[in-house]
């Protein structure tokens, strides 16, 4: 590596360059912000339309153009603001898989000043219905699927105007398909005339729910153009930490990218949607993740980029097509949203030589991207989830909210233009959650002395085993170094006496014979006795995940304490 972190890091933020940061006031707080960032959504949608007649958008057959979208974007929006009355700070919905309609959607809405709301796809009616009524939707855009799941439900929710993609068959009454809505688009089209600045609200995006209701994350302009620009610096900061100029990263051919996770995350929207957006990326759709059709699509599209969350890489690295197909064109592999083997870098390395593989850390409240570890930083610490963005600032705390000494363990707190203003309608949440412009994250880290984070676990899934803490990445992680496991979820199980004690669901790979013994041996020559899982349960399909990536780690254990 030519340059320490510290010298690129001061390089690229110096006064005049691209990276620049100042100190703004947001909320009455002082904080470091990208100086160049767009001031609102529509400014990063205006930088699209530069990259005229390339692809943006592919799903299955289908393709559309930056003008394309460009045009149906500017075309949605002014009906929604001319004709369907929405006004700004108006809440707008999106509740359908990822489809075309999606992005137009999205950018409609949020270049008519309207706050836009993705909706988790794969909610029963009754969490919709949930999700619709606390944010006051009044314009809800869904997919066929999602208003047959609601149809009983229209009556009740007061919803203006509900337009709706890929329907078959006859519509119910006062539904509009999307595809009338941006068909016959005018060859000049503008964008409405709405005021929009940093402080004003974009996003609701819901939390994952796992315990309770979701929450509502409550995302400004400038949280999430932030993020834009945030991308843009890891990978300046990774090309200059390889030895590669900005003038090499900056003359490029298109980038391909394939859409493994969902656009109502803010993985899927903030980083790959609206990045995609802004600087001239193809965004490959698949219908459904399938290892075997992302292979389609890589070979097809000539995919540069892949990941999604660990699961999936290593779902593709073990499709028994994998040596069977034509992938020189990735360069790179990235995932977040789980934790992650370090023996994942290295199968990336040994399948790709020439890739660069990332892992990156960040929440819904955060607007995505918080720290990313790539390059020879990932190989040379494939651990950590890597050193924050330099807008962002990290401090590790004790239970008093103390902080701790560099390398302690404890709550990672985050602060910075990408941290949300606080949770939709729901100030006492707020309140726990944010101090002082700073977040707390919930995650249980500690940071090196170059910056480096490592995340040890959930600060509420860590176990405790007779007074002994047991850190649940710790234990899974000796899990991932056997080679016939892909995925593994470490759960506390209740104990009369102990409190709790350790245990593993396991996928293990295709074909395996590992037995549950073998596997309680294999983390016993790694780990303390008391660190071994009592049980293990071996499965061969993928374990359950939510919409954000993460294992679904109570149902799980729920499944585990009923078969016992």
């Amino acid at each position: 590596m030519s340059q320490s972190l510290a010298e690129v890091t001061a390089a690229l933020t110096a006064s005049g360059q691209l990276f620049e940061i100042e100190e703004k006031n947001v909320r009455g707080v002082p904080t470091k912000t990208w100086k160049n960032a767009p001031p609102a959504l529509p400014a990063v949608l205006e930088l699209s339309r530069a990259h005229g007649d390339k692809t943006f958008l592919v799903y299955e057959d289908e393709t559309m153009t930056f003008e394309q979208h460009y045009r149906a974007v500017a075309h949605l929006a002014c009906t929604l603001v001319e004709e369907w009355g929405v006004s700004k700070g108006d809440r707008v919905a999106i509740a359908m898989r990822n489809f075309p309609e999606w992005s137009v959607a999205f950018w409609a809405a949020a270049v008519s000043g309207a706050i836009v709301v993705p909706l988790n796809a794969w909610w029963t009616t009754a969490e919709l219905e949930y999700g619709l009524a606390d944010c006051g939707a009044t314009v809800l855009f869904c997919d066929g699927q999602r208003a047959a799941r609601l149809s009983s439900s229209f009556d009740k929710l007061e919803l203006r105007k509900v337009a709706v993609a890929r329907a078959g068959g006859e519509l119910a009454s006062g539904l509009i398909r999307c595809e009338e809505l941006i068909s016959g688009v005018p060859a000049e089209a503008a964008l409405p005339d709405v005021d929009l600045g940093p402080d004003d609200d974009a996003t609701i995006f819901y939390t994952s729910g796992t315990t309770g209701n979701p929450k509502g994350a409550l995302g400004t302009h400038l949280n999430i153009c932030s993020n834009v620009v945030s991308l843009g610096y890891v990978q300046a900061r990774g090309a200059l930490r390889s030895g590669r100029s900005m003038e090499e990263l900056s003359t490029q051919p298109q980038p391909a990218q394939l859409l493994s996770v969902p656009l109502f995350h803010a993985t899927g929207c903030h980083s790959i949607l609206v990045g995609n957006t802004a600087f001239g990326g193809k965004l490959v759709m698949i219908h459904k993740w399938d290892p075997e059709r992302a292979l389609d699509l890589i070979e097809r599209e000539r995919i540069t980029s892949f990941g999604g969350v660990p699961a999936m890489v290593w779902q593709v690295l073990e499709s028994p097509s994998f040596h069977d197909r034509d992938l020189s064109s990735v360069q790179t592999v990235a995932y977040g949203g789980a934790p992650a083997a370090a023996d994942l870098v290295r199968r990336i390395k040994e399948e790709f030589p020439t890739v660069t593989p990332g892992n990156g850390y960040g929440l819904t409240e955060t607007s995505s991207i918080t720290t990313f570890n790539g390059g020879d930083d990932y190989v040379r610490k494939p651990d950590s989830v890597g050193a924050a963005v330099p807008v962002c600032e990290l401090k590790v705390v004790d239970p008093d909210g103390g902080e701790l000494p560099t390398g302690d363990v404890g709550e990672l707190w985050i602060k910075g233009p990408n941290v949300v203003k606080g949770y939709w309608k729901k100030p006492e949440a707020t309140d726990e959650s944010f101090t002082d412009g700073w977040l707390h994250s919930g995650d249980l880290a500690h940071i090196d002395d170059e910056g480096f984070v490592t995340i040890v676990d959930r600060a509420k899934d860590m176990l405790i085993r007779g007074g002994e803490n047991i850190y649940c990445v710790e234990v899974e992680s000796a899990l991932y170094d056997h080679p016939e496991v892909m995925d593994a979820a470490v759960v506390g199980l209740p104990h009369r006496v102990l409190g709790e004690e350790v245990g593993a669901v396991v996928q293990v790979t295709p074909g395996s014979d590992v037995s549950e013994e073998a596997l309680q041996r294999h983390v016993a020559e790694r780990l303390a006795a008391f660190k071994v899982p009592v049980r293990v349960e071996l499965r061969t399909e993928p374990l359950p995940r939510n919409a954000a990536g993460k294992i679904l780690k109570r149902a799980l254990r729920d499944e585990m304490v009923a078969e016992a």
